[in-house]
């Protein structure tokens, strides 16, 4: 995993902070299903002063699971537990037990929905994920394949309707990826005891197509990403993907999932999954 961010003005150096813009309200939700409501989870003092965040119910759910990995001091064994739990919670093996039917979906799981977001970020799978954020966290969609500002334009329907096929048919999918992401919160607590950030890299092509909510200066800037979005852990990876590099401190709260959380299952062992909201980046170029 990647390093802690040792000395980052924007998240470190207090002193000197102006007020934290507020995440606004058409992009996100009044109820969710978390620890914190979104206007703050979303906003700038939460990337600046994250607190851990928790899905509503889930740990005491899956209290069993949470035991078996506290007594366990190896990552990989944890990991082998935690796929072989999800398959047996959830069927993942015999979909039938669980009255799935036909073929088109049954094999529609976790794994299946994070490869298919890394495939196509626009994508059915992705949409669900889009979604899964939505209901949880609270902060709406910005961005699928063309920009969703109102719900009553067409790539806004399209969306929709993207999400509800990506859902069709799983076996309880959003319970799945509820479970995924308190499984990643309890690694990074285990392997990083104490860490609040990550320093995280993401390559765009036209920074103009993000929302700049405020400019810093020439090099910086506040800006409102899709409520889901990949970053790097490696500057030079995210070079790969566009002429502009922006660099920020993510929250480790805001971490869905990391792909080397569990070896061998996917690829892209740098790739990180961040719920978005109101970010301080740094704009590079090359």
């Amino acid at each position: 995993m990647a390093e802690p961010t040792k000395h980052h003005k924007a998240c470190e150096d207090t002193d000197n902070e102006t007020a934290a813009p507020s995440i606004p309200a058409h992009a996100r939700q009044s109820i969710n299903h978390c620890s914190l409501p979104a206007d703050i989870l979303g906003g700038l003092e939460y990337q600046r002063h994250p607190i851990p965040l928790e899905i509503d119910g889930v740990r005491e759910l899956h209290a069993q699971l949470f035991e078996r990995l506290d007594i366990e001091g190896a990552a990989e064994e944890r990991a082998r537990q935690f796929t072989a739990y999800m398959s047996a919670c959830f069927s993942l093996e015999h979909p039938e037990e669980a009255g799935l039917s036909g073929r088109k979906r049954r094999h529609a799981t976790y794994l299946r929905v994070i490869r298919g977001w890394s495939f196509d970020s626009d994508g059915r799978e992705a949409a669900a994920l889009k979604g899964w954020v939505e209901s949880r966290f609270g902060l709406l969609a910005r961005y699928h394949v063309d920009a969703l500002r109102d719900e009553d334009e067409d790539a806004y329907r399209h969306y929709a309707q993207a999400r509800a096929a990506g859902l069709y048919g799983t076996n309880a999918m959003e319970a799945q990826l509820d479970l995924l992401y308190a499984y990643t919160q309890y690694e990074f607590a285990r392997r990083q005891p104490g860490t609040r950030h990550l320093r995280l890299y993401r390559g765009v092509s036209r920074v103009r197509e993000h929302e700049i909510v405020a400019r810093l200066d020439r090099r910086h800037a506040v800006l409102l990403l899709n409520n889901l979005n990949s970053f790097t852990a490696t500057r030079e990876r995210a070079d790969e993907f566009g002429d502009y590099i922006l660099s920020t401190d993510v929250p480790v709260a805001k971490v869905v999932f990391s792909s080397d959380l569990l070896p061998g299952k996917l690829q892209g062992e740098d790739e990180y999954m961040v719920i978005g909201g109101l970010y301080e980046v740094e704009l590079a170029w090359h």
